[in-house]
């Protein structure tokens, strides 16, 4: 074999080495893109766990919270500020959500599951006051979706049965009495 050869063989080689690396470098940022796509939704199921945990376990401030669902103007300044501040945790992780997916970050499946929560709230007049009154703005993208869900409406996906459940025909026209 002549020396020519040779260097060409190893010119091939280098490249084809290159080449390699450059897929498994692209391999490897997929990878990291996909778990730190990951990582952002879990955390914003973590902060709605938090809310949720807070709700389930402390029984004055579920009854504060269920008030304020339906009847804030029943609650106390203080209790208003309270209620305040928890939907501002809860449309701010929202809103986290909405800008994950809007960056293609969280499928659109679980994505069109939050939406769905969203208008669901939405149909509580003690949340859809905040949202009109909201000390705090948010951004315009995410605003622009929460006015679209208002007007859109929440349609349940079994007619009745959350009111069922819950012991009641019309839970937006009741207000919590012993909880």
């Amino acid at each position: 074999m002549e020396l020519t050869t040779l260097a060409d063989m190893g010119e091939f080689l280098g490249g084809l080495g290159v080449i390699v690396s450059l897929i498994y470098l692209a391999l490897q940022i997929r990878s990291n893109t996909a778990a730190q796509r990951s990582e952002n939704y879990a955390r914003s199921l973590e902060r709605m766990a938090a809310m949720q945990e807070l709700l389930a376990r402390e029984h004055g401030f579920t009854k504060l919270y269920n008030q304020g669902l339906f009847d804030p103007a029943a609650l106390t300044f203080t209790q208003r500020t309270q209620f305040t501040w928890v939907l501002t945790e809860l449309f701010g992780n929202l809103e986290f959500m909405y800008y994950q997916a809007s960056c293609g970050n969280i499928p659109d499946e679980l994505w069109a599951r939050w939406i769905e929560t969203l208008k669901w709230w939405l149909t509580f007049p003690g949340v859809l006051a905040w949202w009109r009154g909201r000390p705090t703005p948010f951004t315009p993208g995410f605003s622009q979706c929460v006015e679209d869900c208002i007007a859109r409406g929440y349609q349940p996906e079994n007619p009745g049965a959350w009111e069922q459940f819950m012991g009641t025909a019309t839970p937006a026209r009741s207000t919590e009495q012993s909880v």
